[in-house]
């Protein structure tokens, strides 16, 4: 399978997988979303935390790194430059000395109009030149595939 030594170009196997262009397609969607995101000082992932915490404010850290599926010191990475940013504060909790809670702030809420925004227009640019019928079918292929690789998350 290595190399073609005799100067004719060929596609290599893997480049004709599903996968492979799913792999191409999110890059270049992370790419399209944080130059949008950008826009309000955000980088990608961090509007996560906030799409999170505008669904319920006051999440536990655990609960983000979660809902979120990902490690809780990457959530605490996030969290402090949030933060810094003046968009979350972490408060202790009081059921609880060992852990605190993610609070937005009001610069915090106050992005939750631009955000959606933000993807909207991602979306409208990605799904450029389809119908509304295969757009649907798109988006319940996609909760079918994650469902695939993540049971039991449905279309969160």
């Amino acid at each position: 399978m290595g190399g073609a030594g005799n100067g004719v170009a060929r596609t290599h196997p893997v480049k004709r997988r599903t996968s492979f262009a799913l792999a191409k397609v999110c890059k270049a969607h992370r790419g399209s979303i944080g130059e949008l995101l950008a826009e309000h000082g955000l980088h990608p992932g961090q509007e996560m935390v906030l799409v999170e915490l505008w669904e319920s404010d006051g999440l536990r850290g655990g609960e983000l790194a979660v809902r979120l599926g990902v490690e809780p010191p990457t959530v605490t990475k996030m969290l402090r430059r949030l933060e810094g940013c003046g968009i979350v504060e972490r408060r202790p909790d009081p059921s609880d000395a060992r852990s605190f809670r993610v609070y937005l702030t009001p610069e915090g809420r106050a992005l939750e109009e631009p955000v959606a925004d933000c993807w909207e227009r991602s979306e409208e640019r990605l799904l450029a030149g389809l119908s509304e019928e295969e757009r649907r079918t798109f988006y319940g292929l996609l909760v079918r595939v994650r469902s695939n690789l993540v049971p039991g998350c449905g279309s969160r």
